[in-house]
């Protein structure tokens, strides 16, 4: 994984903060990957959330305090929630092949 033990932190805070205590966070793509260089902070992060508004709010909120915290990084989210109608192939990539956080 290459991410730091203090951006790992931080973003399992925020994530907890904005999503609720029971947001689970799963990072996948290259930054799961030691072998890979450079990339985005690619995030499946699971709320018992259901309130769509609530749910961009959390988001925003979320990519707010990381970056704040991290410095300028490009974080590409996505959020799994109850009642969520859709779920693209790259969830299913995202759970298979990502790192618990």
């Amino acid at each position: 994984m290459r991410l730091t033990p203090q951006q790992q932190q931080v973003i399992r805070q925020a994530a907890r903060h904005c999503f609720g205590p029971g947001a689970c966070v799963i990072l996948f793509g290259s930054r799961a990957d030691d072998s890979a260089r450079g990339g985005d902070i690619d995030l499946l992060i699971s709320t018992d959330m259901t309130d769509v508004e609530e749910i961009v709010r959390a988001e925003i909120d979320f990519q707010i305090r990381v970056q704040q915290a991290i410095g300028e990084q490009k974080i590409d989210l996505l959020i799994d929630y109850p009642g969520r109608g859709e779920h693209p192939p790259i969830f299913e990539i995202a759970e298979r092949t990502g790192v618990r956080l």
